[in-house]
This record gives C-alpha cells, structure tokens and sequence, in this order.
C-alpha cells in the first residue's frame, strides 16, 4: 500500500504486465500461528499476544479482507490483512495514536508476531500514515462479521464447509432433548427452544469535537468563506478586484460576545443578526465567482462550501423561529455527519457523536445498531432479536432492557414469541401479597443483571476509545467504533479461556471438592459464564 516516496518506487509492478493489487496469504497465516516460527527472538508462548494470535480467526479474517481488492489491479501490493487487523486492535487496547503504536510496534517483538512479522525488526513496518489507510480499508460490516465469529454468533466460512461435508456432526436433537426448536404452537408460554438472556440498552459514542454554540459556528463558516474568497482571488478569477468581506469588523463583533462573561439574550440576538449578514454576503460573493469559474476552488473547499451552505439555512431558521433545534443540524464545519443527541443526563444532557445499541449475551457484546441521527431504541428491539433467532435458530428466553424498549408492540411480540421481557406487568397487580412480592422480586433480580450493559459501556469508554472517538472522517469513526468493541470481545474470550485452563488444572488435583450452591451464589457476574465452561 502506501509507503514513503522513497520506498514506493520500489514496490512498483513493471510495465506491461498487471498484478493484482492484494495477493491472499492463506498459506503463510498457517506458518506463522505459532511463536516457534518467530525469528530473532525467543517469545513466551504464555504472553498475552500470543494467545491472541491464536484465538482470532486469520483465514476467516483474510478472506474477507481479501474481497475489498477483488478487480483492483494498480497501485502497490497492500498489506495483509493480518498486518491490518492486528495493528488496529493493538492500537485500540494501548489508546495509542498512529505515531505511537507504530514505535510501540517497532520495540516490541510481540507485536510484531501478532501482526504477522516472519522476524523480529527494528525497522518500522510501514510508514505512519498507512494506519490511515488500514482504517480505510477494513468495512464496519467486516468487523461486524468478525466479531459474530469471536463470540461464537457465527461461524467461519472453513467451518461451514467443514459441516457441509460431514453433515453427522451438526444434527440437532429431533427427541426433544438438549435446545432444539419448538414443535408446539406459538402464544401457549415460552417456547422449548428459548434459551439464553438478551440484554439490550443505548449510548452514544461522543466525537471529539468542540462544544459547539451557533455563535462559534457562525465565525467559523464567515473565517472559512474568507478563507475561500482569498483563494479565488489568488487564481486570478476575480478580475483583479477582491470582494469586500468586512473580516476585521466581523471579528471584533464575535469576540464583543465571546469575551462577554454574562452575555445577555439580547446581544447574542445582535451578534447572531450579524454574524449571518457577514456569512450571506460572503456566499453572495463565491456564488458569483463560482458562476463565472466553476472550477475555482478545489474539491476540499467546494465541500466545506456544501456544508455551509446547509448550515446557514439551518442557522437562519432558528434564528427567525427563535427555536434552538432543526433537522439534521450540523455542530462541525469538519465532521458535518456528527448530530446531537439528547441523552438527559445530569453530567452531559447532550452528546455529539453516533447513537448506538448494543445487545449483550453471554458477556459478549455485539453493536446492533449505529446510526449519527437521533432514533428511538425501542423500535429497533424486534430487529435485533430475529438477528439473534437467525444467528442461533433459537429465541431468547428472557430480555432485559429499561422502559423504552417496552413498548405495547414491543411487549405483544415477545409474548408471541414465548419472550419473557423485563419490568412489571401490564394491568393492576396481582391482590395475593405472596404473588406480589415474589414479582417484586424478580424485577429487582433483573433490574440488576440489566446494570451489567452499563459496566461494559463504561469498560468501553474509560478503558478503550468509546468516550472519545478521535477519527474524524464518518467511515473511519465507525470502523474506531466497532474495533472497540471487537477488541473488548477479544480481550473477555482470553480471560475465560485463560480461567478455564486453570480451573481444570485445579479440578484435576482436587477432585473430591465440588463446589457447593452458597459458593455458586457468591461468585461475580461473570463467573456463570466459567462456572459453564468448566462443566462442559
């Protein structure tokens, strides 16, 4: 891919012949899976990357890569996938920046296996600015897939086949044993074949991006416009004479406002009024610049120019309707696809980011939905329990989710469906007090298994990158965002195995203990989860 000029010379194909501009490494995925191939340095087989390394699905992972070159034939070979992949999580674990994790890479010999080198180097692999690219790259549904095989939603393509060709080891019990599917009809109670428990909740993953005010906003498109007028006017287009733009009177008007430590409402209406005359004469001027010499400014400015029109439209309405909310509202000349979210909390009762919605099973999490608008997670709950149903040919038994997901439509479905869903029932409560209290106390048991999905959001926001996306860009900030929770799947399924090998270790010298059901009782969230592992 993208190397230094200095480099990239000599990566080129020679001419007249054409190659393909990714080649498949299926072979050398097979080679380098275990730490004994690792040359120039002797690596412990018990480090934490080198059982990551053998966890994740390389082939699988591989070819889905592979797909994004299928017809491209210029341009320098890229790199493998597993070099891509690999860097982006390792980056996401650290919360590294590009610069950081590339010198992180070149001092550590772990790394650099995990990411597929033959030997060790002390040369950097690729420049800094292929990371980019990598983000490029790697689609939001290929990680999503990626991490439907992690947690076990789905299996790999070599597996399927696998199945297919001795179809005796995949037949599921037709005696009514084990989590087959339900024979009886639906509406009569839950059915045979659910099992498991969803649980479903909303956030939202903030962008890093400054609090945004329409005043702020305003000067921003009048300094970039300026910026704009100055370019044309050095093309030559605009005969010699440059449009006026008032810029320093402007300025001084904002910053009477900005430096104002108790504006009152009737200055910011002042500032406001002019700040938008000072915007529209400077889109005046570039409309007609623009009808002349439609060529005049580069594709970077002609998109900002797109932007801001849009957001004097929206600034203007507000202003006239005296009304603080709009469709689609633009709060960054720089990320216009980033929307404001009413979340209602104390400590940020708007965030400015992508609304996602996040199921949880087993511990392991799984992005159902990510969208940059603003939408109602009660209407997406239907959506996300047939994906489950088609991923596992299994109902949930149970979900928990908070008061919004509980809606009349909602609540008939998962009654249809033999669903039992969290939170009191609809109608008066029952009149023997017996009944009553053991309800309570199933809502309060839920109630609390529910909290789990607040633990893993806020794993995601202060031990990885979900509380500050720092891409910039809409694709790249949902591959960031579906990293984060590929990485934080990985890292869980390492500490279960890891706790599962121990565990059989100690059974294996003490096999008169079992462990008792107070001892069960007094476990961690997580240890249900281990407690069925080891029984398997």
């Amino acid at each position: 891919m993208q190397e230094k000029q200095g480099k990239s010379a000599e990566t080129l194909a020679p001419r007249g012949r054409q190659e393909k501009m990714y080649k498949k490494r299926g072979g050398q995925i097979d080679a380098l899976s275990t730490p004994a191939f690792f040359g120039g340095v002797r690596l412990d087989p018990r480090n934490t990357w080198v059982k990551m390394a053998e966890i994740l699905p390389w082939e699988a992972i591989e070819g889905k890569y592979a797909k994004g070159f299928e017809g491209s034939t210029t341009g320098n070979p890229a790199k493998p996938a597993r070099m891509a992949i690999g860097t982006l999580i390792a980056k996401e674990r650290y919360r590294f920046s590009d610069d950081d994790i590339l010198e992180e890479i070149r001092m550590n010999p772990y790394l650099q296996y995990f990411i597929g080198l033959p030997e060790f180097t002390h040369e950097a692999p690729f420049d800094q600015s292929v990371i980019t690219r990598f983000r490029k790259r790697v689609s939001p549904e290929m990680l999503a897939e990626i991490n439907d095989i992690i947690i076990g939603r789905k299996k790999a393509e070599e597996e399927e086949e696998e199945e297919r060709e001795d179809p005796s080891d995949d037949q599921s019990p037709s005696d009514g044993e084990g989590t087959g599917e339900s024979s009886g009809g639906e509406g009569h109670g839950q059915e045979p074949g659910n099992e498991g428990t969803m649980i479903l909740d909303a956030t939202c993953a903030p962008q890093n991006i400054r609090f945004p005010t329409d005043i702020s906003l305003l000067n921003e498109a009048r300094e970039k416009l300026e910026e704009m007028i100055d370019a044309a006017h050095a093309l030559g287009v605009t005969e010699g004479k440059k449009p006026r733009t008032y810029r320093n009177r402007a300025r001084k008007e904002y910053l009477r406002y900005a430096r104002n430590r108790k504006p009152t409402q009737k200055l910011l209406r002042r500032s406001l009024r002019k700040q938008l005359g000072y915007v529209k004469r400077n889109l005046t001027h570039l409309e007609a610049i623009l009808r002349q010499h439609p060529g005049a400014l580069p594709e970077r400015l002609m998109a900002y120019l797109m932007t801001i029109r849009t957001l004097f439209e929206q600034q203007k309405e507000m202003y006239d309707k005296r009304t603080h909310s709009v469709e689609h509202r633009i709060v960054s000349l720089h990320q216009p696809h980033v929307r404001p979210i009413v979340r209602g909390k104390t400590t940020a009762p708007v965030e400015f980011g992508a609304k996602i919605e996040v199921s949880l099973v087993d511990g392991y999490a799984r992005l159902e939905t990510l969208s940059w608008e603003a939408f109602n997670e009660g209407g997406t709950l239907q959506e996300s329990v047939e994906r489950f149903k088609a991923d596992t040919e299994h109902y949930p038994a149970r979900i928990l989710a908070d008061k919004l997901f509980r809606t009349r439509d909602n609540l008939d479905y998962c009654k249809r469906h033999g669903i039992r869903m969290s939170g009191p029932k609809l109608g008066r409560p029952p009149k023997d007090p017996a009944l009553y209290r053991e309800q309570r106390r199933i809502e309060r048991e839920e109630s609390g298994k529910r909290s789990e999905i607040e633990c893993t959001f806020g794993v995601g926001k202060r031990r990885y990158t979900l509380g500050c996306i720092m891409t910039r860009l809409q694709h790249t900030s949902e591959v960031s965002i579906h990293v984060a929770f590929l990485t934080m799947n990985l890292f869980r399924r390492l500490r279960l195995l890891l706790v599962h090998f121990w565990a059989r270790g100690f059974w294996c010298f003490f096999p008169a203990k079992p462990v008792s059901e107070s001892a069960t009782r007094s476990m961690t969230p997580s240890s249900p989860v281990i407690f069925g592992l080891l029984a398997a």
